[in-house]
């Protein structure tokens, strides 16, 4: 599924979190938030897609999780936070190349050719993995073991990039053809931009095969490159973009401009990214995978950038100027996305309200990024009650008409969608802020983070309404069958 994927490693943070967000663009996914309890989480494992039976371990926790409303494809857990305080979310989709999946190819679901025969199940994918993970991992780090297990066990039918935080930790984990792998630790004092690409560029398999601190990958790794002629580096460098990745002309208006975006937004002094001399162009194979950000990093900086549609380049879509290059790259705030979930956990307050998931749905250049406490047994109705009818009574339906009625509106509507972003940002803020003084005391903590959620969702109606009235009010004055007398 097109995404695009930031980690924040904890330096990088302004707070000393770790932060790990991720567009989950999918073709127009009514999405919700819901928390799932241990009775819910099933023992035996159905995939809908690969028709595939997994039996799952008997203790899971209970994690929150953005599933779609429409089960007919699967459940689509997207991402979420455990009971332990690791965050997950699954999957960004990568690119590979022929040679790769021709040396270990997808594992895909077959049907069976005669009513004798047997059909042969998939691998697993974007539709299972949150599910059949996360609630069983305790780090990040044993995210990323518990996962390859199942891959190398079952096999995936599809390139994926998943990643896992928890309070001191970000890991990285992309998949290489139908069964390897390999995961990397993300430094503590940078940023991760990963644009539907394979995207690690440097990695060390010394440590990979030796004592495993901050890389990992399949057993057989440094054979299956050999044996299948797979490396094409120069020099005796490793990068495994090179090796595992692609070089197409579509990377480079689909995908690197996305990274070229975000990485000019990260280091705006630190490297040149326009005019003649610039370091970096949007259509750079080279762009690093990470960056040390030239200052720290917030969660309105992660919103900002995966809201961009290229404002203040000649490749805005939205800009009254004829540049001639309008809309030639493919937007980060695309229009199909489902929800847009940043998991952070934080650093220096009690274990239990260390996680918050800060949720946008529909498309996130128009949407509010609204935060909640993780550690609840339910999440409010305005996040979890969401049907495949259109209504004003959840954030999800309230997110994708604001954005629907303002793109087409854009130069009158963009001043009440800026302040509508900027209002929910900063009353979920307080609310944060209140509602961890009174829980610091380590007193009724569930029952408070509960209420707090409630409140920041009566906060989130009030003022998406509100929004919503002004982008209706616009979009109604601006339409082609508008007529005054003074018209004639």
């Amino acid at each position: 599924m097109p995404c695009t994927t930031i980690l924040v490693g904890k330096n990088a943070a302004n707070d000393n979190s770790t932060m790990i967000a991720r567009t989950d663009d999918g073709s127009f996914d009514v999405k919700k938030l819901i928390v799932v309890e241990p009775k819910k989480q099933p023992k035996k494992y159905k995939s809908v897609i690969s028709h595939l039976t997994i039996e799952l371990p008997d203790d899971p926790m209970p994690y929150t999780a953005c599933p779609s409303v429409d089960r007919k494809s699967g459940i689509w857990a997207a991402t979420g936070i455990n009971a332990a305080n690791v965050g997950m979310t699954a999957t960004e989709t990568i690119t590979s190349n022929p040679r790769v999946l021709a040396a270990d190819p997808l594992v895909e679901y077959k049907k069976a050719k005669t009513r004798r025969g047997k059909d042969v199940p998939g691998g697993i994918g974007e539709e299972d993995i949150v599910v059949l993970v996360l609630p069983y991992i305790h780090t990040a780090r044993e995210g990323v073991l518990r996962l390859a297990e199942l891959l190398e066990k079952y096999g995936t039918y599809e390139s994926n990039g998943i990643a896992f935080n928890d309070e001191n930790e970000i890991w990285w984990m992309e998949t290489i053809g139908g069964h390897h792998w390999m995961a990397r630790r993300v430094p503590d004092d940078v940023v991760v931009v990963n644009p539907n690409q394979f995207g690690m560029d440097a990695f060390d398999l010394k440590d990979a095969f030796g004592a495993k601190k901050a890389h990992l990958c399949s057993k057989d790794l440094k054979k299956f490159i050999a044996d299948n002629h797979l490396d094409l580096n120069q020099n005796g460098a490793f990068n495994p973009r090179d090796v595992f990745g692609s070089r197409t002309d579509s990377d480079h208006v689909y995908n690197t401009p996305r990274a070229w975006f975000m990485g000019r937004y990260l280091t705006p002094y630190s490297h040149r990214w326009d005019g003649e001399n610039a370091e970096f162009t949007p259509e750079s194979d080279n762009i690093p995978w990470s960056f040390v950000p030239d200052r720290k990093v917030a969660v309105e900086d992660v919103k900002y950038l995966l809201s961009s549609h290229y404002q203040g380049t000649p490749y805005n879509p939205y800009t009254s100027q004829d540049t001639g290059k309008r809309g030639m790259y493919r937007s980060i705030g695309i229009n199909r996305t489902g929800v847009m979930a940043l998991c952070q956990i934080r650093s220096g307050v009690p274990d239990a309200i260390k996680g918050i998931e800060w949720i946008c749905f529909g498309s996130t250049t128009f949407d509010a990024l609204l935060p909640v406490y993780a550690n609840v047994a339910k999440m409010p109705k305005y996040l979890s009650d969401v049907t495949l009818d259109t209504s004003t009574e959840n954030f999800y339906w309230g997110s994708r008409l604001i954005g629907a009625l303002a793109d087409h509106n854009y130069g009158t509507c963009i001043q009440h969608i800026e302040r509508y972003q900027k209002a929910v940002m900063t009353k979920g803020r307080e609310l944060l802020n209140e509602y961890d003084a009174k829980m610091a005391k380590g007193r009724d903590v569930q029952k408070l983070a509960a209420e707090a959620n409630e409140k920041l969702c009566a906060m989130a109606k009030e003022q998406t309404i509100s929004t919503l009235n002004k982008v209706l009010k616009d979009a109604s004055t601006h339409m082609k069958n508008g007529y005054n007398r003074a018209d004639n």
